[in-house]
């Protein structure tokens, strides 16, 4: 399984946890790579090392949780009414959503892993806030 796979099911997993923990509603931008992804978030206020060190763990929790990851297919007035549709051509009238156990459920095109267990440890490599309220999140993926 590519690397990219499993990035892009962990860039899921963090985002959830972004929304989780400081109420980030999604990635403002996503550079999505085989060794490495980063991710920018808006967030309240600036987060420091405790924040990256809590941000790892949680995700690495979710990682071992080992849930499944699925997809279903639903119209877009579903879609509209449940989901931020920025991603998603104006013209889809079905929208694939890809969800991760109960911890996420977005729109999505990409591949993604079967459960969660197949992502590897979670390694956020590094954080830095671009604004006052913009947080850059650099991560990787460690398959042992």
């Amino acid at each position: 399984m590519s690397g990219v796979v499993r990035m892009h099911t962990a860039e899921h997993l963090l985002t959830a946890v972004m929304r989780r923990l400081y109420g980030s509603p999604r990635n403002l931008e996503m550079h999505l790579g085989e060794a490495k992804t980063k991710c920018d978030y808006e967030v309240g206020r600036p987060l420091g090392d405790d924040d990256a060190r809590a941000i790892e763990a949680v995700v690495n929790a979710e990682i071992a949780r080992d849930q499944g990851v699925s997809v279903i297919h639903i119209t877009r007035a579903e879609a509209e009414a449940r989901f931020d549709l920025w991603k998603v051509p104006p013209d889809a009238e079905t929208i694939r959503v890809v969800s991760i156990g109960d911890v996420d459920a977005t729109p999505c095109s990409g591949e993604h892993v079967a459960r969660t267990g197949e992502i590897g440890r979670f390694v956020l490599r590094s954080h830095e806030m671009r604004s006052p309220t913009v947080v850059r999140i650099r991560f990787g993926l460690d398959s042992s």
